[in-house]
């Protein structure tokens, strides 16, 4: 049985790693062993980086409503409580897009959570 080579497979796989290492500095996009170390770790950051993005955005959301709810007169919480209490189903995401697209209709939520409080 002939004997089978295995640089057409090796080539390939290098490629392919050289080609995710695009753009990084000097060893690190030329040379194969060196850009296989730097692709596993920025693989390894994205994957925690996509885990990470949905926390920040809570985090963010979360801010804008309560500076929002302190300008009517409520702080974070006590908006959120009130809001549960009313029957309010309605996400931060969009409680954030509220307070900064439509500051009316976020004070008339804040007026029904104050009104549920008392």
């Amino acid at each position: 049985m002939a004997r089978v080579k295995g640089g057409l497979n090796a080539k390939k796989k290098h490629n392919r790693v050289l080609k995710l290492a695009k753009g990084y500095r000097g060893a690190r996009s030329k040379q194969y062993r060196i850009a296989k170390q730097s692709v596993m770790r920025a693989l390894k950051s994205s994957y925690a980086g996509r885990k990470e993005r949905k926390r920040q955005f809570r985090q963010l959301w979360i801010a804008r409503i309560n500076a929002a709810a302190r300008i009517n007169g409520l702080s974070y919480s006590k908006f959120m409580y009130g809001l549960k209490q009313a029957g309010v189903e309605m996400n931060r995401k969009m409680l954030s897009d509220m307070a900064i697209n439509d500051a009316e209709g976020f004070a008339k939520l804040a007026e029904l959570a104050k009104s549920k409080l008392a």
